[in-house]
């Protein structure tokens, strides 16, 4: 989607206006629409990233991603899976209860959150490709892998390492030896 046609209408409407007050006027109506044009660029990303959340909710498990790419905004839709219909005499597939999206857990715990991640590169295309082959968009696979980690039943780690041995003995009275042995 090219906002240039956008941004280029807010300008004309700003030159329009400035025609009403004069040439002063329209002079600083164009200095305006040149200063605010990175501005209203951000303004109409924000409104579109907001309405494909909007849109995703209602697609779950399907998604709507917008990207920038250069000046120019593009949109991914994941659509949700479709069931393949069923053979006659075949035995139907075992239901699986659909993965949970950030939508459930967003409504019970009061709301989304935006969080900037960065990813080292080797590892954003292993998550694009797991996202992918679990058929969720990114941000849906994340929500879902992160949900799992922390709802899963706590595992102690394994006890760490001793730190450099000590090189002194400690002898205790009896036929016990304690301590560290190079």
């Amino acid at each position: 989607m090219d906002i240039n046609a956008y941004s280029a209408r807010l300008h004309r409407d700003l030159y329009a206006a400035g025609q009403l007050g004069g040439e002063d006027a329209l002079v600083l109506a164009e200095k305006m629409a040149n200063a605010l044009d990175p501005s209203i660029r951000l303004v109409l990303l924000d409104a579109m990233v907001e309405a494909a959340g909007e849109i995703t909710e209602g697609l779950a498990p399907g998604a709507v991603e917008v990207r920038l790419a250069g000046r120019e905004v593009q949109f991914a839709v994941t659509p949700p899976a479709v069931a393949e219909p069923i053979q006659p005499g075949t035995a139907a597939p075992a239901v699986q209860p659909p993965a949970a999206t950030g939508s459930e857990e967003s409504e019970a715990d009061g709301g989304t959150a935006r969080l900037s991640l960065r990813l080292p590169e080797r590892l954003k295309g292993r998550v694009e490709e797991a996202a992918g082959a679990a058929g969720l968009s990114v941000n849906a696979w994340l929500v879902r892998s992160i949900a799992q980690v922390l709802e899963a039943p706590t595992v102690q780690p394994p006890p760490a390492a001793p730190s450099t041995p000590s090189p002194t003995v400690k002898i205790v009275t009896g036929q016990h030896i304690t301590g560290w042995v190079r």
